[in-house]
């Protein structure tokens, strides 16, 4: 038996004076008042870790957009590149066209 219903248990058979009842209120109080503190500690925490998880996302935003600024550098400059292989490709391809005509 919890203490709760045997405390029901015996204010069914006894009379509850008003000091018991002043008591009662006293211990609902204490009780509320510790939810209350629980629950604000909580609330902190939280508070606490939505503010780290927000600095980590603009982290993330800031290094994503590093990334992205990177790549697209490396993209043009992959574009440039090929274009000069393309270009050397063709001058090649010309010369070896002169070679052959040379030779015959």
């Amino acid at each position: 038996m919890n203490p709760q219903s045997a405390i029901r248990n015996l204010q069914s058979v006894m009379p509850v004076t008003g000091l018991e009842k002043f008591e009662h209120l006293q211990d609902k109080i204490r009780l509320a008042l510790e939810a209350c503190k629980t629950l604000r500690q909580e609330k902190e925490r939280l508070e606490a870790e939505l503010a780290h998880a927000r600095e980590l996302l603009a982290e993330s935003n800031m290094e994503n957009e590093r990334l992205r600024s990177q790549i697209e550098r490396l993209q043009t400059e992959r574009e440039t590149m090929r274009g000069s292989i393309e270009a050397m490709l063709h001058e090649i391809a010309t010369l070896e066209i002169e070679a052959e005509s040379v030779n015959r």
